[in-house]
């Protein structure tokens, strides 16, 4: 939604302002340099994006305006699914969750946390790392080196749609100038034409510079920030996923596990000690 805003506000600027001088708005319109700038720059995005890469960025593309942000419901969240896979370990021990992290789709302990249940990263990266706690017996201080990997390689993955979207935005205020030299070049071609002929030509080609640079910085570079700051959040987010699962590792009581992920909530969007013990107590009685 606020991606949308965004654009609506960049436009409505960028036009208003224009037609607030009495600009002719026809004159904007030139499908010739918006086919030169667009399909150069999604070129270039395939020339320089192995097939892998390529396809990251089209599955990551959508999240700019469908994905919400990790925000102070969606900790809690995770603070309840982590508080009932713990007690559930403290009361029939670890073998008692291995059917819950081997299907969490079809446990009851992961039903109702659709947020989770829907982002294939955080459930795989919290079901296969307490399937590593069932099933080896790691020193907290290894398994807190296996998750910075674990974490670092999820990161890196997420960050590379960004990274090649940004290389395009850097890319589009010179692919606009070449298609003003373009209009350039045609308009040499009419020089015995008269000087309103001229004039409409040469406004034509300087529309290409105008549309590469709000391109690049009105749409294309604030959507590859936009990216950058999902990976940031989902880098965060199994930051706590990691402080709750050394612990528990450790053999902390579910209660100190919690805490040290609650602690590695960002303050902003942390749940206080008193919202987090009134929705423990709501867990308790629907349990």
């Amino acid at each position: 939604m606020f991606a949308i805003i965004g654009i609506v506000i960049v436009l409505g600027s960028v036009i208003g302002g224009y037609l607030l001088e009495h600009g002719n708005l026809s004159v904007l319109i030139q499908p010739a340099e918006i086919l030169i700038i667009g399909g150069a720059s999604i070129g270039s995005l395939i020339l320089a994006s192995p097939r892998k890469v390529l396809l990251l960025v089209i599955r990551n593309i959508n999240a700019i305006f469908r994905s919400a942000d990790i925000g102070k419901e969606a900790y809690m969240d995770l603070l309840i699914l982590l508080n009932s896979l713990f007690r559930k370990i403290r009361k029939e021990g670890l073998l008692a969750i291995e059917s819950d992290v081997d299907n969490p789709r079809q446990s009851a302990l992961f039903a109702g946390h659709q947020r989770i249940l829907s982002d294939e990263q955080s459930l795989s990266f919290v079901c296969d790392n307490l399937r590593v706690i069932i099933s080896t017996s790691l020193p907290a201080h290894e398994f807190e080196n296996l998750l910075d990997v674990d974490i670092e390689a999820r990161c890196h993955e997420k960050l590379i749609p960004p990274s090649s979207i940004s290389k395009v935005a850097d890319a589009l205020p010179g692919l606009g100038i070449v298609a003003a030299v373009l209009g350039v070049v045609l308009t040499m071609g009419k020089i015995s034409e008269p000087p309103e002929v001229l004039g409409h030509s040469i406004g034509a080609a300087l529309v290409g510079t105008f549309l590469g640079v709000l391109a690049c910085y009105g749409f294309v570079g604030p959507m590859a920030t936009n990216l950058e700051h999902k990976a940031k959040e989902q880098e965060i987010y199994l930051g706590v996923v990691k402080a709750a699962l050394i612990a528990c590792s450790a053999g902390a009581a579910p209660q100190t596990a919690l805490e040290s992920a609650r602690r590695a909530i960002p303050n902003e969007d942390r749940p206080s000690f008193e919202e987090f013990e009134e929705a423990m107590k709501k867990w308790k009685q629907k349990a």
